[in-house]
């Protein structure tokens, strides 16, 4: 009985909250929200969350319209130019879709650097060393414009996939012509490993595998089945979770802030909701989306310690080429190290409260 009506207290003081929030308002707040990707997204997945969460815990204060594709913009540059003239309130980027306004960012896509998801999702807390410089930074260099809300996944780890043969180790890369972004650093990685960067945009690259203009890729499985790339010949797969694919989500700041703190609140808690939702998801899919690889006659390759140490230690001119060349790239890299330490530790831990 007791806990019963510890329950029902707790429900009637949320809903008088969210009655007192509602109350406030005689008018809605809409917030424009766009992913340039599909439904079936972890973009999409997250926005849903989003939207849900923020609309019923404001009592409809604000509402939520979600643009799903290309309907408000078309790339990363178009989109984050709407979050800073206000046209579009919330945009979500992949590091490569924000690095040429932002190109600090692209050190979410150095190699090997994180070890499993544990460990990523600790890095992208939004406490880390990591998540506050970078919202630091992209709140001055957007000129008090843009707002880093959070960082999230968008598919899983990056992995090596081709057309050609069973990659085990970096010699095993040597020639492949792999599909990259348009940004730097990832075309880096591949000729660090020895393979041939070849830009190539995403609507093109089932007809690249076709005729040979590629033959690999770095994505996620999901991506690699969502896109139904083993009918254009993509059969080789190796599991060395270079990178995990994070996804940047972008507020405009003046939409932000001209909301009150109780508004604030329910934003925040509410992006809160949207990463832990895109961290879930991958998870899920992905199973299915590796049986369905397999089952496809697809090969799936895990390499050895030894063998993933190997692509770490060909990957090492990266780190040079980046804090070389990117601007922020030292202070970046060396928040993204201590975050990684930390959590490492953090985890390490939590290992031995929960084994001994």
């Amino acid at each position: 009985m007791l806990f019963s009506n510890t329950i029902k207290a707790f429900g009637i003081a949320t809903l008088l909250a969210a009655s007192s929030i509602g109350a406030a308002y005689a008018q809605t707040i809409t917030l424009r929200a766009t992913a340039n990707s599909n439904e079936n997204d972890e973009d999409y997945d997250g926005l849903v969350v989003f939207k849900n969460y923020v609309e019923a815990a404001s009592n409809g204060a604000i509402e939520v319209e979600l643009f799903i594709g290309t309907q408000l913009c078309g790339n990363g540059a178009e989109c984050l130019a709407g979050v800073a003239d206000g046209t579009i309130d919330i945009y979500i980027s992949t590091s490569g879709g924000a690095s040429g306004i932002f190109p600090y960012v692209q050190v979410l896509d150095l190699p090997y650097l994180m070890a499993d998801d544990r460990v990523a999702e600790a890095v992208l807390d939004n406490d880390s060393a990591l998540v506050n410089w970078m919202q630091d930074r992209v709140l001055e260099d957007s000129q008090g414009s843009i707002r880093l809300m959070t960082i999230g996944n968008t598919g899983g780890w990056r992995n090596f996939a081709n057309t050609q043969r069973r990659v085990a180790e970096p010699a095993d890369m040597d020639g492949l012509k792999i599909r990259t972004v348009v940004a730097d650093l990832p075309q880096e990685l591949v000729r660090a490993l020895g393979a041939s960067p070849t830009p190539i945009p995403w609507p093109e690259l089932f007809t690249s595998f076709q005729t040979g203009v590629v033959e690999g890729s770095k994505n996620g499985i999901t991506d690699i089945m969502g896109m139904k790339f083993p009918d254009a010949g993509l059969q080789y797969v190796t599991l060395d979770g270079h990178a995990y694919m994070g996804a940047l989500w972008f507020m405009n700041n003046q939409r932000f802030a001209e909301m009150d703190m109780g508004l604030r609140r329910v934003v925040v808690d509410g992006f809160y909701a949207l990463q832990q939702a895109t961290f879930a998801s991958p998870k899920r899919k992905s199973i299915a989306a590796y049986q369905e690889f397999v089952a496809g006659g697809g090969d799936l390759y895990v390499p050895t310690p030894d063998q993933k140490a190997a692509f770490a230690g060909a990957a090492g001119p990266v780190f040079e080429w980046f804090e070389k060349n990117v601007d922020g790239g030292s202070e970046v890299l060396a928040a993204m190290r201590e975050a990684v330490a930390t959590a490492e530790a953090d985890i390490a831990r939590a290992y031995e409260d929960d084994l001994n």
